[in-house]
């Protein structure tokens, strides 16, 4: 099970200075192993050490919404599934990043607490919190 959302220190920052388009961008995820962890101040994706992406499905998060109610914004992005269609490199961290901005700005990490290995055709579930959002703000 992932740990709680962990927020890039720039995420703020960019929100607050037009970086993120969060209704309309797509945000995607990278995958990182152990050995290479991230930290808050990271900035963009080439900050990290992403294993190849061979034999993944899409990493593309689709956004189902990006609203506020009474004052409260969330954040909501579909479950993505990655299927593996040959081995895949151990991971440990699924990244969330802007693939559309500028310099792929980094959001938030999850931390899995231990290697990830994936098989060809197994699969690997990436559950985003839908009543409570990817994240929220007050």
């Amino acid at each position: 099970m992932a740990s709680a959302f962990n927020k890039f220190y720039c995420f703020t920052a960019d929100v607050h200075n037009g970086v993120h388009t969060l209704s309309s961008n797509q945000l995607a995820i990278a995958l990182t192993p152990a050995a290479n962890p991230p930290v808050v101040t990271n900035t963009v994706l080439a900050n990290l050490s992403v294993i190849a992406y061979t034999n993944l499905s899409t990493r593309n998060v689709t956004t189902t919404s990006s609203t506020q109610s009474l004052g409260v914004y969330k954040l909501i992005c579909q479950d993505l599934t990655l299927t593996a269609s040959g081995a895949v490199a151990t991971f440990r961290y699924v990244i969330l990043y802007n693939s559309t901005a500028a310099g792929s700005p980094l959001i938030a990490w999850w931390d899995y607490g231990a290697d990830v290995t994936m098989a060809s055709t197994e699969t690997f579930l990436i559950d985003f919190d839908q009543a409570n959002g990817v994240f929220s703000e007050t």
